[in-house]
């Protein structure tokens, strides 16, 4: 589907991707500007709503591109996704959505920035077309998730030993994951550790359940991603962006990764006051760091 875009954007496009209206929101002020496209977390999460807080400093040097995935935001709202969704969908949406880019602002690559479960996508583009890319930028990867839950698990049931109910929620874990309960109190006790009180209301597991019925196929997908066995090496600049204080996706681990992985550039920079969303502890500091990325690397 062709669209004709103009030098300054600030717009929304629904486009056809995948089969399916998807839908994505590109800013800039020059369309010559390199484009920088973000691949949200999640997976089922929008960051659209909160974008302008993490892209001040961004948008002086990008064309800027947030996209909601299937079953996601403002796609999500046009119509959900006729067939479950699965990872290698949304990796071929992504790579759809990256030729328009290139075609449509006239670009022969990107930057491309994935968050937590987005990496999932953007490892997919850094393995399989290299060449589409200038650089990517990798925030709280998930690297290993199977290796990172159990060792998610063992700190919660360590940090909860004298809680009665989150013992007895815990010890009930089986990983892998055999019930969509088993990840639900994962993610319940990690939110209540962070001092995320709503995390134990039955609101809360309700909206957690409901989205299992979409995403737990596509999760246990993602535990069997194992980087450091399938991805050793890579033929694009990488850059790790890890916060010090992240057990949702192990720290360490992607710390490890990184060490091992051979790539034509790469960089590691840890955020000392961040967790597993970089962009809202320290949003600042990413897009520095970002930015001095790319000029250091011209």
């Amino acid at each position: 589907m062709a669209v004709t875009i103009s030098r300054q954007i600030d717009t929304l496009l629904t486009l056809e991707i995948g089969g399916i209206k998807q839908v994505l929101q590109i800013k800039t002020d020059d369309s010559n500007k390199p484009v920088l496209l973000f691949l949200s977390g999640g997976p089922g999460s929008s960051m659209i709503p909160t974008a302008n807080n993490f892209t001040g400093l961004l948008k002086d040097k990008f064309t800027l591109v947030q996209w909601d995935q299937r079953d996601a935001g403002k796609t999500l709202a046009l119509n959900p996704s006729p067939t479950q969704p699965s990872v290698a969908q949304m990796e071929t949406d992504t790579y759809q959505v990256i030729r328009f880019l290139t075609k449509e602002l006239n670009q022969k690559k990107v930057y491309l920035l994935g968050s937590s479960w987005g990496n999932v996508l953007g490892f997919y583009m850094v393995e399989k077309h290299p060449d589409l890319l200038h650089a990517y930028f990798a925030v709280n990867p998930v690297v290993s998730q199977l290796a990172s839950e159990q060792e998610l698990l063992a700190i919660l049931r360590t940090h909860f030993e004298g809680h009665p109910l989150a013992s007895k929620e815990l010890l009930s874990v089986s990983i892998p994951f055999e019930k969509d309960e088993d990840l639900f109190y994962i993610r319940k006790w990690l939110f209540y550790k962070e001092g995320k009180k709503y995390a134990a209301s039955e609101e809360f597991k309700k909206g957690f359940l409901t989205w299992s019925e979409t995403w737990s196929p596509v999760w246990n997908e993602v535990m069997t991603i194992d980087l450091p066995k399938t991805l050793k090496k890579v033929k694009c600049p990488i850059y790790f962006f890890v916060g010090k204080n992240d057990i949702q996706t192990s720290a360490l681990i992607t710390q490890n990764y990184f060490q091992d992985l051979k790539a034509p550039r790469k960089g590691l920079v840890f955020f000392e006051n961040s967790g597993h969303q970089i962009h809202k502890d320290e949003p600042e500091k990413l897009q520095k760091a970002i930015i001095q990325t790319v000029e250091t690397t011209r």
